[in-house]
C-alpha cells in the first residue's frame, strides 16, 4: 500500500476518480515548486525547504538525492551548498518527477499496479478495458503536465 496524504479528484461527468501520489512525490513535487518559484540558479538546503512547508527533513533529503541523481536538480556540497532546478520549469514533467521518486507511474486499479496474476477475475472482468482508457488519460495528463503549470 502506498503511503498517500494527497488526494485529488477527476470529475469524469458523474464519475469521481481519486489519484494518490505518495509522500515522496508529494515532497519532491513541493520542493521543485519551490526552486522553481526563485530565480534560475539558486541554492536551497533541504533544511530550509522543510521547515518551510513544515515536512520530513530526512524524507526531503532522501528525494532531493534522488533528483540530482536523476539529473533534475544538482546538488552542492560545503558551506554554501544545497540543491538547485538545473532544467527549466517548463522542461520538467511531472511523469517524470513520479518515475525518478517511485519508479513508476500511480495506477487507478490493483490489477495494473500489481498485474493480472494479482487478480482472480482479469480475464473476466467487465471493468478492466474503460478502465484502461482512463489509465490511458491519466498517464497522458501525467506527460504532459510541466512544473511551470503547477508554479
Amino acid at each position: 500500500m502506498r503511503d498517500s496524504s494527497f488526494l485529488r479528484e477527476y470529475k469524469t461527468g458523474e464519475v469521481v476518480f481519486m489519484l494518490q501520489l505518495s509522500k515522496k512525490v508529494e515532497y519532491g513535487l513541493i520542493a521543485l515548486r519551490h526552486m522553481a518559484m526563485h530565480a534560475p540558479g539558486r541554492v536551497f538546503t533541504a533544511k530550509e525547504i522543510s521547515a518551510k512547508y513544515d515536512i520530513s527533513y530526512e524524507l526531503l533529503a532522501k528525494v532531493l538525492q534522488k533528483l540530482a541523481r536523476a539529473g533534475l536538480v544538482s546538488s552542492m556540497q560545503g558551506i554554501h551548498g544545497g540543491y538547485a532546478l538545473v532544467k527549466k520549469p517548463q522542461e520538467v514533467k511531472v511523469s517524470r518527477v513520479i518515475n525518478v521518486i517511485e519508479e513508476e507511474q500511480p495506477t487507478i486499479t490493483e490489477c495494473y499496479a500489481e498485474g493480472a496474476e494479482s487478480c482472480s477475475i482479469f480475464d473476466v472482468c467487465t471493468i478492466r478495458k474503460p478502465l484502461e482508457k482512463v489509465q490511458h488519460n491519466l498517464n497522458v495528463l501525467l506527460d504532459n503536465t510541466t512544473l511551470e503549470q503547477i508554479v
